[in-house]
């Protein structure tokens, strides 16, 4: 029963992330055929339509596509805080040796596509997109793995899952220390001071979705303001939710039976409607499931399938349209480093990093887990495509004339490390050896 109660939420997990990831598919599919059809100009011209508000001291009026790039994705990398904070405390980050060997994969997963761009490139205006291939989409691979059914372990789904967490938060960092703007120190220092109350109240017990949402816009607007991508005031908010319980299991099940007997005995109304005792004792359960609920595991719960089915096939549609034909000016050199990036940077580091330090004794791998496993999950950690066109948006925001090639090469890379890693998944011999033996034995 334990066991179920841990697995569970993973399993229900993977189960969006996969659903997500074939509607992210679709809407990729759909912005492509879209810029590429004889609407092109109607596809441009939605996402560079201005909404917004001014005034004579403040102005915020933007094109649609930079509110779902700084907007809608600050609740995704809110959602991305969240889970954070959850593995770190009570998840599989929460201990040396859990963290050990998601947080090595996840080093070689980002430093060698740097290192492979670095080689690759030569090119010096685009010598700043060095950060583009560095960050997995974790929609796009679990529902790659997914597809594999039983011929995967769970173990490697956690893996995945643990491994695609810290590789956000290395990409949350590089958006946030080189792919700001020049800083306003005295706006920043305000939406710290903010962020430090909000902190402070929280570990005195104190949490208001109504409050943490106010507080919330003005440091995202402080945050962009102060030239630093408002992404990261989302990730940064996500650690003043707390995820302590105000009323514990016992003391909640107690009350529960109280207030079941209350409305037992309560006076019932003439008519079909609660009496008035009885609506005293439902606002009490309000009160107390409120109290039971960790603010963290409600937020995340509701936050999710928003994030999974609106928000990211939504970024997908407006991002992901890149024409392509014969007269586009795209840069071959740039598309084919971030492809090779993606593909081998990832694979090779990943299986150099976490063969070495197992070797070295420093990590212990799950006896499910086989050599095989690590060098198809590797390759599936090359699927970059969310995070990775969000930041070829920012690293190339100043040479718009590089974007394009940019999505072009993560969506080659990205394809192509799909397909790689699902075939070595798919023929894991290890896997075949496995089954006959359970046949057998049963």
């Amino acid at each position: 029963m334990i066991k179920k109660r841990i697995i569970s939420p993973l399993q229900n997990f993977i189960k969006t992330e996969s659903a997500s990831g074939i509607l992210l598919l679709a809407a990729t599919l759909l912005a492509l055929i879209w810029a590429n059809s004889p609407f092109r100009d109607s596809y441009n011209h939605l996402w560079e339509y201005k909404i917004g508000f001014k005034s004579e001291h403040f102005e915020l009026y933007k094109p649609l596509i930079l509110w779902i790039n700084d907007g809608l994705m600050a609740v995704f990398f809110f959602l991305i805080g969240l889970e954070i904070k959850r593995e770190f405390l009570i998840g599989e980050l929460n201990s040396t040796k859990k963290l050990a060997f998601p947080l090595f994969g996840a080093l070689g997963g980002m430093l060698f596509p740097i290192l492979f761009f670095y080689l690759l490139n030569k090119n010096p205006e685009t010598s700043h997109g060095w950060g583009v291939p560095m960050a997995t989409d974790i929609a796009f691979s679990l529902a790659v793995l997914n597809t594999l059914g039983k011929r995967i372990p769970l173990s490697l789904k956690v893996f995945l899952t643990a491994f695609a967490i810290v590789d956000d938060i290395g990409a949350v960092l590089v958006i946030a220390l080189f792919y700001s703007t020049s800083i306003d120190i005295t706006l920043i220092s305000i939406a710290i001071g903010l962020l430090a109350f909000l902190y402070f109240i929280a570990h005195k017990g104190f949490y208001s979705h109504y409050v943490t949402f106010m507080f919330g816009a003005v440091i995202w607007v402080l945050f962009l303001k102060a030239g630093i991508h408002p992404t990261v005031a989302g990730i940064l908010m996500a650690f003043a939710v707390p995820i302590r319980q105000k009323v514990h299991t016992p003391e909640f099940i107690a009350n529960l039976s109280q207030i079941m007997d209350n409305i037992k005995k309560a006076k019932v109304a003439p008519k079909p409607i609660l009496s008035k005792e009885q609506v005293a004792e439902i606002d009490n359960l309000d009160h107390w499931i409120e109290d039971y609920q960790s603010p963290l595991q409600l937020l995340e719960h509701k936050l999710h399938d928003l994030v999974a089915y609106a928000i990211i096939p939504i970024f997908a549609l407006a991002n992901a349209g890149v024409l392509i034909d014969g007269d586009a000016n795209l840069d071959t050199s740039l598309i084919i480093n971030i492809a090779l990036c993606l593909i081998l940077g990832n694979s090779i580091g990943i299986t150099t990093i976490i063969t070495t330090v197992k070797k070295l004794k420093i990590i212990e791998v799950p006896k499910d887990i086989n050599a095989q496993h690590i060098v198809g999950v590797s390759f599936l950690a090359g699927i970059g495509f969310t995070m990775a066109i969000f930041i070829a948006s920012l690293a190339f925001a100043k040479s718009p004339e590089f974007l394009g090639s940019a999505k072009i090469g993560v969506l080659l890379g990205s394809l192509v490390s799909a397909i790689i890693g699902y075939l070595i998944l798919r023929y894991n011999k290890t896997d075949e050896i496995d089954n006959e033996e359970e046949l057998s034995a049963s």
